[in-house]
């Protein structure tokens, strides 16, 4: 992958897109099609390679951070 390509992929049931190189420049999506298409702006945008990484659906988002109020 060279310097700003974009990859959009699923993360435990979160789609993401990270950019290679500009870490500041990836987000967190809840659906992959919501990934894809703001990926494929970002990469058009950054005159870089957009690819998508497919995976089986999990249906679940999954959050692992501690709930604050649960303390």
């Amino acid at each position: 992958m060279a310097h700003g390509d974009v990859t959009s992929r699923d993360n435990r049931g979160q789609w993401e897109n990270s950019v290679e190189g500009m870490p500041e420049r990836s987000a967190s999506y809840s659906s992959r099609d919501e990934a894809v298409e703001a990926g494929a702006a970002l990469a058009t945008e950054l005159g870089s390679s957009h690819v998508v990484e497919e995976a089986e659906p999990s249906g679940v988002i999954t959050d692992e951070q501690e709930d604050d109020d649960a303390r």
